[in-house]
């Protein structure tokens, strides 16, 4: 996620577009206070709509827990595992080498 000031506006609009096409989330703020979320226009929004594109997109990027995004979208826990899923993002995020620490227990 972006951070930019209503200066950086005048100066970094392209800068914004671009994140957005990239499907990231950007905070404008006005002397240190955040003031607006730009959202990216994708197909999330278009089928969900603004509150549930804003919660995959922050569980996306790693902002905020599975349960918080399920809540924030007002779905259950399973219906936004659901949901996730329809739109390929992972809900479990292990690396290989956790992965592989993991199934070295199990021996």
């Amino acid at each position: 996620m972006e951070t930019f000031t209503v200066r950086d506006l005048r100066e970094r609009t392209g800068e914004l577009i671009r994140g957005a096409e990239a499907g990231k989330l950007s905070v404008i703020t006005k002397h240190g206070t955040p003031v607006f979320v730009a959202v990216p226009f994708d197909d999330v929004m278009l089928k969900e709509g603004v509150t549930v594109a804003l919660a995959v997109h922050l569980f996306d990027e790693e902002r905020i827990s599975l349960s918080r995004a399920a809540r924030m979208a007002g779905r259950s826990v399973s219906e936004m595992i659901d949901l996730l899923g329809l739109y390929d993002i992972p809900v479990i995020r292990t690396t290989a080498d956790e992965l592989e620490r993991e199934l070295a227990d199990f021996d």
